[in-house]
């Protein structure tokens, strides 16, 4: 414990030292949620999401990312669980951060897509490679962020929309913000509900147990307290209840319900050379699943989540240093886990310095203490260097690691068991990539190559009971591409955006690729503006990939297209209305995502979208 504290205070006294001062101050950077993301990624491939991008889908997060982004996700069923598979690894090394913390389960170690909407968040961002060093255990992938980033001295408005589709699927959502010099706020209210009774596409059958309600509140509050001290306070609530749909070989009657809740305090003091925030935090989840819905009994997991975070960011000329020190602890229990607690110390430094216009380059280091495991040293380091106006070369390398989740060590259930002697998870990763940019075109490639010791995977034995165990070595690499042409005519507009990723997921030992990895996934967005009116079309196509682990049994490859049409009325009253109709899956393609468990059918959404 005194080396702990040594280092520590080390770090925090370097910070204190440059105590320096310029003149300007520029508020719009405490405004944005997640500083290091926008400070600390030079090396970094980072895609972002706008407004426009997210309200093309749904409701829910899943529908988005996987039209738009090179992350494939596994749906057991639409509105189902959903878990993401980030340059081959698994869902529990995808971090996702809501408002720069780390919100991955702690019973779980993922996020279930299908639990987070997005139509009131400010941004989306994927940031791809390992980011252990920044945020933590799980971002051995990549990472997601979820921003709601406040702006002062914005005007008042208000979103309301309303949807009605097929299946009996309704989306209602209210979104307003207002900001003056001092105040800023943001608040959210979404509603997705739909019976979800598609029809099994070649069968006589429909999806009879697949009913799912979604209900979220998103909060954002800003305080300008002085010309130097700000407040913001971010806050969120999702209730789910969901019908588990069944298979094509087994009916199903069960059901799952879900609370989540954040919440988020943060003090800013900031100056044109340093930037001193302290973050407070309490996350909280709950679930309980009825095996047989029409019955009173069920089973239940709940976690509580508290963390206090320090950041110091410095700068000095060309350089940027960032000093974070970072308590968490966190209590879980269930029917299916004992009474369990996980006690973490994080020590972090970040630097940035950029010697030229042209050449740039970050150092990341991070220890965690935890009181139920030796953690690694890990680290980090990205370069970028541009040597014209409209090509970059990016490199970075990393290590990264993830701790077994409270499931993963004390689940008891029948035909399930958890693994007290799990090692946690140490990864070794490096990526190349270069980038064109021009004023009406992007073009980007990325090799990327990941090797991962001690991978944790949840297997059956003799028996067929299920139980975690480390897999000794796994080798993930592959390429990303990513192209973008932009044209505009007079009042034409066109945006085509194309996404190709080839992935390598290969376990070492039996020498086959990882179960639910495609080797190919392909997206393409194609929209087109005239005067008020709009059109995109999506495609998805995700390769085959394997079910079983000797690579005996598959799902075959599919492709699903999307496609929409908008219109914008005149200005009437002080209202802009938007009407916005959507086809989904518009060849009627028959696939299925996990196997056995057939995807919806063609179906139609309409949406009404007023601003005022």
């Amino acid at each position: 414990m005194k080396n702990v504290i040594l280092f520590l205070f080390a770090f925090i006294g370097v910070n204190t030292v440059f105590g320096q001062r310029d003149s300007v101050i520029v508020l719009q950077e405490v405004v944005l949620s997640d500083s290091k993301l926008q400070q600390f990624a030079d090396g970094i491939r980072v895609t972002r999401l706008s407004d426009s991008v997210l309200q093309r889908n749904r409701g829910m997060l899943t529908d988005n990312l996987q039209y738009n982004t090179p992350i494939y996700f596994k749906q057991n069923g639409y509105g189902m669980v959903s878990s993401a598979s980030f340059r081959g690894t698994s869902a529990q090394q995808t971090a996702v951060v809501w408002n720069g913390i780390n919100i991955n389960s702690q019973l779980t170690g993922q996020t279930d897509f299908n639990t987070v909407m997005a139509q009131n968040l400010s941004e989306v961002s994927v940031r791809s490679g390992g980011g252990s060093t920044q945020y933590g255990t799980g971002a051995i992938g990549g990472s997601i962020h979820l921003n709601q980033n406040l702006t002062f001295g914005s005007p008042f408005e208000n979103t309301f929309r309303i949807g009605y589709g097929s299946f009996d699927t309704s989306t209602i959502g209210y979104h307003s913000e207002w900001g003056t010099d001092k105040t800023s706020y943001s608040i959210g209210i979404g509603h997705f509900s739909s019976a979800n009774d598609f029809k099994y596409l070649g069968t006589a059958r429909r999806n009879e147990n697949g009913a799912f309600t979604n209900q979220n509140l998103d909060i954002a509050i800003g305080q300008l307290l002085s010309k130097s001290n700000l407040i913001k306070v971010y806050h969120n609530t999702f209730f789910g209840n969901r019908d588990f749909s069944g298979t094509l070989t087994a009916p199903s009657d069960d059901n799952y319900r879900d609370l989540n809740t954040r919440s988020l305090v943060e003090w800013t003091n900031f100056n044109t050379n340093h930037v001193q925030r302290v973050k407070v935090a309490y996350l909280s989840e709950r679930y309980r699943y009825y095996a047989n819905k029409e019955r009173d009994d069920f089973s239940f997991g709940k976690s509580g989540s508290f963390l206090l975070n320090y950041d110091y960011l410095y700068r000095y000329k060309k350089w940027k240093l960032n000093g974070i020190v970072e308590a968490n602890t966190v209590n879980a229990e269930g029917s299916s886990i004992r009474k369990e607690n996980r006690n973490r110390l994080a020590g972090i430094l970040l630097i940035s310095h950029t010697p030229s216009d042209k050449f740039s380059y970050g150092i990341d280091i991070r220890k965690d203490w935890v009181s139920d495991f030796e953690s690694p040293f890990v680290f980090s380091m990205d370069v970028k260097y541009q040597p014209s106006k409209i090509y970059t070369v990016n490199l970075n390398a990393s290590k990264n690691f993830r701790i077994p989740t409270f499931n993963d060590l004390y689940w008891e259930e029948a035909g399930a068991g958890g693994n007290l002697e799990l090692l946690p998870e140490t990864s070794l990763q490096g990526e190349i990539g270069q980038s064109l940019k021009g004023k009406n075109y992007s073009f980007s490639l990325n090799g990327f190559y990941i090797s991962t010791s001690d991978l944790i995977q949840w297997r059956p034995d003799i028996s067929g009971n299920w139980s975690p165990v480390n897999i000794k070595d796994v080798t993930q690499y592959g390429l990303e591409l990513e192209t973008e042409i932009r044209r505009k005519s007079g009042e034409h507009q066109w945006q085509w955006k194309n996404g190709y990723v080839y992935t390598k997921a290969i376990d070492n030992e039996s020498r086959q690729q990882l179960i639910y990895v495609p080797f190919h996934k392909v997206t393409s967005n194609l929209a087109y503006t005239y005067k008020k009116w709009g059109s995109f079309v999506q495609g998805l196509y995700n390769g085959e990939v394997f079910t079983t682990t000797d690579n005996n049994q598959n799902i075959a490859d599919y492709l699903v297209l999307n496609a929409g049409l908008t219109y914008s009325f005149p200005k009437k009253m002080g209202i802009v209305t938007e009407t916005q109709l959507v086809v989904n899956n518009l060849l009627n393609e028959n696939y299925q995502n996990v196997a056995f468990r057939p995807m919806p059918n063609r179906n139609i959404h309409l949406n009404l979208n007023f601003k005022f």
